[in-house]
């Protein structure tokens, strides 16, 4: 998981530093006033979205395994705790029966 976040973060940096290039020689407009700081990040982000999604697929498929994984094996251990507490709760109460 912490690999496919870094990469895509390399991805958006990258995407960063083309974009700043690209609006300080003049070839992309800048933005309004003070906005140019701005408008550079939103345009890197939305290139970078669509890049890191065809680009990173086998990454990003690999990590949603593991938080499968993850899932499942918890899922697995809240399941084996409910049992020992039904367990638990079946001896209390059949020892209070027999104690009636």
């Amino acid at each position: 998981m912490l690999r496919y976040t870094l990469m895509r973060l390399g991805i958006f940096v990258g995407c960063l530093v083309v974009v700043w290039g690209l609006v300080y020689s003049g070839i992309v407009p800048r933005g309004l006033g003070d906005s140019n700081g701005m408008w550079v990040v939103l345009l890197s982000l939305v290139i970078s979205a669509p890049l890191s999604f065809v680009l990173l697929r086998k990454e990003r498929d690999r990590a949603s395994e593991t938080v499968v994984r993850r899932v499942d094996r918890m899922k697995a251990n809240l399941d084996a705790n409910r049992s020992q507490e039904d367990a638990v709760v079946d001896e209390t109460t059949a020892s209070q029966r027999t104690a009636s």
